[in-house]
């Protein structure tokens, strides 16, 4: 029977996978908006705000599934990790109050003018308040993760009497994993848009719909993701970098290194092994992993040996990471491969479009699996080097836990299952509204009157 520890682990690990993929569109979706509707208060194209009032449907929904499930991981600090609040809840309270004070109560105050307000106020008001909104959601993420990354890298505290107690609340936010750890999910939130957008337009536009604004839509989304994908190799490669230097045994597991050694292979496939500690049917490239991470072909890398009760489970992080990393490579080729046949022709072909829509949501899979990596990979800490996982969980009865945890699985389970029907439903709907001759006279207020009385892209 599965004990408390590891059913309270399931159940938050099951509660952020499905509040995490909410954020992770309205952080970058808020600012392809704001960029929507520059462009419209610029150049007074209606094209332009009916892409955003239909992508703005899509913020909306997905911002309010993602208050809502952010909610329920609050409480399990409480019910599930009394632990945590009572020995670092001097620096994780404050943390999480500024994400509630500064971008929280921003969004939610902005958020109104930006959904209702197209004709109740002056547009650089509505503007201003679609920009308020996506500073909201980067403000959020930013919080959020200044917390996370101190559990990673815990800095400028000290502990007292078992509670650590801030000493430095520059060196708290500004920690050494940070400024990694923030670029690189503000980069997965817009890859994950761009081919999220680049999905449901090539959806319309495979089913017939010939409107200007899906085209637009699909172009911009997939010329961001061509130069995003390389960029969050790059930075990639940075946090891997950080990582080794702060967590050796993270690296370990995610490369597949049982053993510390010199000119260490890049293990591109492999089963590992726990017992033997070795990679069963292992597909290697010598010495790269050394290069990559040391840029010494006979660079050393430390092996999980060299943590003895201290390192993460290899299986998870292992796979893991490969998923990140194959889905990664996976956006460069399509976004390349796509954006030079729109550059080139004007259009893409329909075995493009069929892959574009597989992809809608690939973005989904890959932050998660980031996320996989990084959470199970400080694995036993909760806290790096402060607080262990086992020290944290409450004593609640195990059929307790099991309880909510099948309950939260299958509300997750339909809302998910909604919300992706509702997002097609909503491009099936759009493909449906009739387009107006864009060449019958008239100023552009009047052609902008008329989009914002309700034609949709």
């Amino acid at each position: 029977m599965l004990d408390t520890l590891l059913l309270s682990r399931i159940q938050f690990a099951a509660n952020i996978s499905f509040h995490i993929l909410f954020p992770t569109i309205t952080i970058a979706l808020g600012w392809l908006l704001v960029y929507f509707k520059i462009r419209f208060d610029l150049s007074q194209h209606p094209v332009w705000m009916r892409a955003y009032r239909f992508w703005v449907k899509v913020f909306a929904l997905t911002f309010a599934l993602g208050v809502v499930s952010g909610i329920t991981m609050s409480f399990q600090f409480g019910t599930n990790w009394p632990g945590f609040m009572e020995t670092v809840g001097n620096i994780a309270g404050p943390l999480l109050a500024y994400e509630i004070l500064t971008a929280f109560f921003l969004e939610a105050t902005m958020l109104g003018i930006m959904l209702f307000g197209f004709n109740k106020v002056p547009r650089w008001l509505h503007t201003l308040a679609t920009l308020l909104v996506a500073l909201g959601t980067t403000l959020s993420a930013f919080w959020i993760l200044v917390l996370n990354s101190w559990m990673q890298t815990p800095a400028g505290f000290e502990m007292r009497d078992g509670v650590a107690h801030a000493t430095d609340w520059l060196a708290i936010i500004f920690n050494p994993s940070f400024p990694y750890r923030f670029s690189h999910m503000l980069l997965a939130s817009a890859l994950t848009v761009c081919f999220l957008v680049a999905g449901i337009s090539a959806y319309r536009l495979y089913r017939g719909d010939n409107k200007k604004a899906p085209r637009l839509t699909l172009k911009t989304a997939l010329f961001t993701a061509a130069v995003l994908a390389p960029t969050q190799a790059f930075v990639g490669d940075l946090h891997g970098l950080n990582t080794l230097e702060h967590q050796p045994q993270k690296i370990a597991a995610m490369e597949g290194i049982w053993h510390t050694e010199q000119g260490a292979p890049l293990v591109l496939f492999a089963i590992p092994d726990a017992e033997t500690q070795t990679n069963r049917f292992a597909l290697e490239i010598p010495k790269l992993a050394s290069l990559i991470l040391t840029h010494d072909l006979n660079g050393e890398l430390k092996g999980i040996n060299e943590f003895p009760g201290a390192h993460p489970p290899v299986a998870p992080v292992f796979y893991s990471f490969r998923v990140m990393v194959g889905i990664g490579v996976l956006m460069l080729a399509v976004a390349w491969w796509c954006s030079l046949r729109l550059y080139r022709k004007g259009e893409l072909s329909p075995l493009q479009y069929k892959v574009l829509i597989g992809m809608s949501f690939s973005g989904w899979i890959a932050t998660l699996a980031g996320w996989y990596v990084t959470e199970i990979g400080r694995q036993p800490y909760l806290v790096y080097g402060v607080l262990k996982t086992s020290d944290a969980v409450t004593t609640v009865a195990s059929e307790q836990v099991a309880l909510t945890l099948i309950m939260y699985l299958a509300l997750y389970v339909v809302l998910l299952l909604a919300y992706v029907k509702t997002l097609f439903w909503l491009a099936k709907r759009a493909i449906e509204v009739e387009e107006y001759d864009l060449s019958l006279p008239g100023l552009p207020e009047q052609k902008a009157k008329l989009a914002n009385e309700g034609v949709e892209a």
